[in-house]
């Protein structure tokens, strides 16, 4: 029998560990997405809280929005829970409590990411030239943690529910990426815009390592609707809010008593697959990527309810690969 009680760990600190690295990509893409910028757009770092959904908890503990503050805020301060910090933290604490069901290397993995981020997270917030090396490093050691489950781990019941975490939060966090350059408004007067706006799409690209997955499956050109039919829709690329719905309904279908959660996974698909990508326009994108972002945390609660609220089944029966 697995406890709801280690389910609900192991998907919080697959969720924890995505959201450290996602977060790190975001910082990234974003600060790329700034250096890209034509002289005269309108757009700030403040967008990365609004896009984030942080924005009230920040103006809780700073002043003006800036870029040092921001930068701490997202990196190291332990008063944001999604800081990068913070979730490495928490997936360290989590992973403390459950070693018995993960690979050896495992706790060794977590524990030298939060190390290492502990070590050099200050001099991140400092300055752009460190902030680029040091999120690098997370995402490196984060992925290096992957390869580990990936190919150490055993895919049974404890892995779904890792694997459900991870793809949740990554789809979110892929249109929270994507809601940046909705943001972006550039200026009247901008000389050869259709170029400045792909250069700002190819950051995109770039920010969730999507590029040559782009080029070789949809083409040379970069535009906004063909990025956004890759990364929203395409069934095949990793990070594309399709493809992790359908690793959700994977690992749905692996579980016991998924009725629930698969109807409101197979709601969000339904929704995103008649969405129509090639009419959304900068005016608009920013309503879509948040309906989207609703039907992910309508599809954290139908999974929490089901499978980590238990009041009177205390325990998930156990499952393998051949049932």
């Amino acid at each position: 029998m697995m406890l709801s009680r280690v389910a609900e760990n192991l998907y919080w600190m697959a969720r924890y560990l995505e959201r450290a690295e996602n977060t790190a990509r975001f910082i990234n893409s974003t600060t790329q997405v700034l250096l890209d910028l034509p002289r005269g757009a309108s757009f700030g770092w403040d967008v990365l809280l609004k896009a984030a959904g942080l924005d009230a908890l920040y103006d809780e503990h700073y002043g003006q929005p800036n870029e040092a503050d921001i930068m701490r805020f997202l990196i190291l301060d332990e008063r944001n829970p999604s800081s990068i910090v913070a979730s490495i933290h928490s997936a360290r604490e989590n992973t403390r409590t459950f070693r018995e069901v993960l690979p050896m290397e495992m706790w060794e993995r977590i524990n030298g990411l939060y190390l290492y981020i502990r070590d050099h997270a200050a001099r991140a917030a400092r300055g752009r030239g460190p902030r680029w090396e040091v999120l690098n490093g997370v995402i490196e050691r984060r992925q290096s943690i992957i390869g580990l489950l990936t190919g150490s781990m055993s895919h049974d019941l404890a892995y779904q529910f890792l694997k459900l975490g991870r793809n949740v939060e990554r789809a979110d966090m892929t249109t929270r990426i994507l809601d940046v350059n909705s943001a972006v408004r550039l200026p009247s007067d901008t000389t050869a815009p259709e170029t400045a706006r792909e250069r700002l799409w190819m950051s995109t690209l770039n920010g969730l390592s999507a590029y040559q997955m782009y080029r070789l499956h949809v083409g040379v050109h970069v535009s906004g609707p063909a990025v956004l039919r890759f990364l929203l829709a395409d069934p095949h690329f990793p990070r594309s809010v399709s493809h992790c719905l359908g690793e959700i309904e994977n690992c749905l279908c692996d579980l016991v008593n998924y009725e629930e959660p698969l109807k409101v996974a197979r709601y969000a698909w339904k929704r995103l697959d008649g969405e129509r990508l090639d009419d959304l326009t900068a005016e608009n994108l920013h309503d879509r990527l948040d309906q989207m972002q609703g039907d992910l945390a309508e599809l954290h609660t139908a999974i929490s309810r089901q499978y980590f609220h238990l009041h009177q089944q205390s325990a998930l029966p156990e499952q393998t690969l051949s049932q």
